[in-house]
């Protein structure tokens, strides 16, 4: 039962009171003797099971090397509505890329975990899993680094998640398509 304006011109001021009190006694002794059941878990033994779609701590990808699949193309901080995503780039030593991360930093104290760094990334450099249980005491364990976000522990055993992005085949157009129809916008 929600109070509103309307109930407390109709019945009162006093009478108001006195519903809302008796909405608060009855929850209190439906809890205590068990008339409804109410959902418990047992929290360390069982976790409650969310959906698929969630979207929990960030991870970076790796490539086949184990390097770093990020490109440093900034469109994940660009893209970030939170401005928690800081990234420091430099050139790579490999001659066929062009840049890479030499800090990759995100501060989830202001990350809102609406995964619009994983839809701008062109080249799956960074994911968002399942994994909800965060906790911390300082504020400054709640900036993470790119070696947290690849190769933590709980990521295949500290070796981290590989890119379903491959190299050889990411500027590869299909056969019956040219690169102009690609820029093209259809309509609908």
């Amino acid at each position: 039962m929600i109070l509103n304006n309307a109930l407390y011109k109709h019945h009162g001021y006093l009478k108001g009171i006195f519903l809302a009190l008796k909405v608060t006694i009855m929850t209190m002794f439906y809890n205590l003797f068990k008339i409804k059941k109410r959902m418990t878990l047992n929290y360390p033994e069982e976790t409650y099971q969310y959906s698929g779609r969630m979207k929990g701590l960030h991870v970076l990808t790796l490539k086949d090397d184990g390097s770093l699949r990020c490109t440093s193309c900034m469109l994940c901080a660009t893209n970030c509505p939170a401005d928690c995503i800081h990234i420091v780039a430099a050139e790579d030593k490999d001659p066929h890329v062009e840049k890479a991360p030499v800090s990759f930093e995100i501060e989830l104290l202001r990350c809102v975990f609406c995964g619009f760094c994983e839809e701008a990334c062109p080249v799956d450099a960074i994911r968002l899993t399942n994994q909800y249980e965060m906790s911390g005491y300082a504020e400054s364990e709640w900036l993470v680094d790119e070696k947290f976000l690849s190769k933590r522990p709980s990521l295949n055993s500290g070796t981290g998640i590989l890119s379903l992005v491959n190299d050889s085949n990411r500027f590869k157009l299909p056969a019956n398509m040219d690169f102009h129809e690609t820029l093209m916008v259809k309509p609908k």
